[in-house]
């Protein structure tokens, strides 16, 4: 039985998604939880990686259950959760068929970012939203998010690992780019078909420079699309990981 789980993290305490040597990551916690029910190891997929301090609301995985174990869908969401720390909980849990993954099937992603612009932020929102206490322009925000809109060659707005080749693709969909403002602050709404590493970061942090009036949108804007995918520029700004939030996978 191949399993779906929806999972949600406060990104805080955890060495991010992927697994890692340290074992504080919320992909070898969540593996190590389903063997201590199956009282086995089983291979944990997820639909994607996100950084240390970033936060899920919707992260997909997916795992075959051994055969042998019977159990309801149902039942492994408070059989995994008995196991699992207070910070990572799995919120669902459905049978797919054998055919779905959870990285490879995944259509596209939808992220929110929360940015606070409060002059003295309360300590129970600390590594849960960027702090701005110098405020922004909302109205520029978006439409300087507004110019990310549609396809683009985004090498400008992407940090490397290390492991990009001649042929990487830095192309990508993003199919919506939005600005709510809640309360003394905002949340950005980012949907597209993929994203870059650090991409989302690199916008909104991009996004913010220019509302906050310390670049032009047109400068930002000229940094999409450079020629031959060759950075002549990067994003001036990486936005913190702490308001950024993994909201939906889509498939």
């Amino acid at each position: 039985m191949r399993l779906r789980l929806k999972i949600a993290y406060d990104g805080r305490p955890h060495a991010g998604w992927q697994s890692q040597s340290c074992g504080n990551t919320v992909q070898d916690i969540l593996a190590a939880a389903i063997e201590r029910v199956a009282k086995c190891q089983v291979p944990v997929h997820g639909s994607g990686r996100t950084d240390a301090g970033v936060h899920a609301l919707g992260q997909i995985a997916h795992f075959d259950a051994p055969a042998g174990i019977s159990m309801n869908p149902f039942n492994w969401v408070p059989a995994l959760n008995t196991k699992l720390p207070p910070s990572i909980r799995v919120m669902e849990c459905v049978e797919v068929s054998a055919g779905f993954h959870a990285r490879f099937g995944a259509k596209g992603k939808v992220y929110h970012y929360l940015l606070s612009c409060e002059p003295v932020l309360s300590p129970f929102r600390a590594g849960l939203v960027w702090h701005l206490p110098r405020g922004l322009d909302g109205a520029e925000l978006q439409k300087a998010l507004c110019g990310f809109q549609g396809r683009h060659d985004f090498h400008g707005f992407a940090a490397y690992r290390g492991n990009e080749g001649p042929d990487m693709d830095w192309c990508r969909t993003i199919h919506r780019a939005v600005v709510f403002e809640e309360g003394m602050g905002y949340r950005i709404e980012i949907e597209g078909d993929g994203f870059l590493y650090k991409m989302v970061r690199l916008m909104v942090g991009g996004a913010v420079h220019a509302a906050q009036g310390r670049m032009s949108i047109p400068e930002l804007r000229a940094l999409l699309d450079q020629a031959d995918g060759l950075p002549g520029g990067k994003s001036p700004l990486c936005a913190p990981p702490d308001g950024l939030y993994l909201h939906e996978v889509l498939y």
